[in-house]
């Protein structure tokens, strides 16, 4: 029998440890029903585990597959809108696809954008990465996801949905999405993809203008057994630009870090930020005093950008974070898997001795490292 690599013994037991400093970090109350539910369920989405962090359990591949996008959301990183000029052909993208399989540490691919829905060649790549032993993952605004469109997808390979949702308040999420069906149509394919049996996953991103219904979301999350929420942090690129006031400041990034803890706590579902590392450094000075010798990376390695997390665009290049800008080489030119190995911001990432000022300092680096996203918009380089 062939078992994959997410069912080995010592990733299981590694995604099981991380887990279980959560629960105990966070006072986590449900641990053991998503243990024998949410977590099984969940394995296959976090296949290739090396511990929680940045965005949830790496290794990822996340493949923004077009610009194209059928919203134009005020927050958006990538500008999405109209189709790219250059963005992969269909014979192209089952190349790639190929090159994330033979990458060596990647077992599941993201499609996104964009809205990866709207390229209309899309269920022939996910079959295509079905066929090569990939784990499917779709991040979705929602708006093309009903029940009949849910089975298919699964059909199709896909294992788990993220769906985009920003407030339980229908006007500010419809606000920030700039599309007045926008709630209503994200809460129709949580509900099918939820019944099609589908892995499904809240994306939130925390700004001035909605943090005041966090809680309500994860109240929402936890009341539909959603199994994971990533909490987001507005990182200034692309038309989030345009709204940079609202970013959080210092002290409400503090309060997110304290809020998500808290209402982890009561909740099935569990609750990552994103663009927020020191997250992990915040819950271990709770109940240690030196969270380096008592959490190592392979539990909580904070920023996945380059070391947990690759990331391409829809021209082929390769960036180690949809907020680090910064290439690594392309696709079309090099293969992702030498790109990941050699690719010379990968590389620099993956040893955090190289981190400048205060993160360089700092001795949670190795469990946090700062957000690389939020490092670049503010000095234009990923490492200071």
């Amino acid at each position: 029998m062939n078992l994959r690599p997410y069912l080995y013994p010592q990733n299981l037991v590694r995604q099981f440890a991380s887990a279980l400093l959560l629960k105990k970090t966070t006072g986590w109350r449900h641990f053991v029903p998503w243990l024998f539910n949410g977590a099984f369920r969940s394995i296959p989405v976090a296949a290739g585990s090396i511990g929680m962090g940045c965005i949830g359990y790496g290794y990822h591949a996340v493949w923004e597959i077009t610009e194209a996008c059928n919203f134009s959301c005020r927050h958006c990183h990538a500008t999405s809108g109209k189709p790219g000029p250059d963005e992969l052909t269909t014979r192209e993208a089952c190349q790639f696809i190929r090159q994330v399989r033979d990458a060596g540490p990647f077992q599941m691919l993201v499609f996104t954008g964009g809205e990866p829905l709207v390229r209309p060649d899309i269920d022939d790549l996910l079959s295509c990465s079905k066929d090569l032993g990939l784990i499917n993952v779709i991040a979705t605004n929602g708006s093309l996801i009903d029940r009949k469109r849910a089975l298919e997808l699964k059909r199709l390979g896909v294992k788990g949905i993220a769906v985009s949702f920003d407030s339980t308040d229908r006007e500010i999420h419809n606000y920030i999405r700039r599309n007045p069906r926008a709630f209503d149509l994200a809460l129709r394919a949580i509900e099918a993809c939820k019944a099609a049996g589908m892995v499904v996953q809240f994306n939130y991103t925390a700004m001035t203008e909605n943090l005041a219904t966090l809680k309500d979301v994860v109240r929402l999350c936890h009341d539909v057994h959603a199994d994971i929420m990533l909490c987001y942090q507005l990182v200034p690129m692309g038309r989030g630009s345009n709204i940079a006031d609202w970013c959080l400041s210092p002290e409400q990034n503090r309060t997110l870090m304290n809020t998500i803890r808290r209402l982890q706590r009561d909740s099935i579902t569990i609750v990552e930020p994103v663009a927020g590392p020191q997250y992990w450094p915040h819950l271990l000075k709770r109940d240690h005093p030196n969270p380096k010798s008592t959490a190592r990376p392979t539990l909580f390695h904070g920023c996945a950008a380059g070391w947990g997390l690759v990331y391409v665009k829809p021209n082929g290049d390769v960036w180690p974070c949809p907020f680090v800008p910064v290439s690594g080489g392309n696709v079309r030119e090099r293969s992702l898997g030498d790109i990941w190995r050699h690719g010379d911001i990968f590389v620099k990432l993956r040893d955090r001795n190289q981190l400048k000022g205060t993160c360089g300092d700092c001795p949670n680096r190795y469990i946090c490292g700062g957000c690389r996203g939020k490092a670049y918009a503010a000095t234009g380089d990923p490492l200071a």
